[in-house]
């Protein structure tokens, strides 16, 4: 089973680091409410990067490494 980390840009204009199995279905669930406290009176969310992991442990600690980034890095981040 693929592992993901992924970066969400929030409707005003922060960013939100995660990790899920499907980074899609988890940007629908953000969407709907059912997602992050942080995201839910922040959406419409847009997934803007995703990048694979080896495992659950690894997508874990890139979520963190992700978190601990200025917005500037997170911005060069997405493509």
């Amino acid at each position: 089973m693929p592992f993901f980390c992924y970066l969400l840009e929030c409707a005003d204009g922060t960013y939100y680091a995660g990790w899920s199995t499907d980074p899609v279905r988890r940007e629908q669930q953000h969407n709907t409410g059912l997602g992050a406290r942080y995201t839910r009176t922040r959406r419409p969310v847009k997934l803007v990067y995703v990048e694979e992991q080896p495992d659950r442990a690894g997508a874990m600690r890139r979520e963190r490494q992700i978190k601990g980034m200025t917005r500037a890095e997170k911005t060069t981040l997405i493509p």
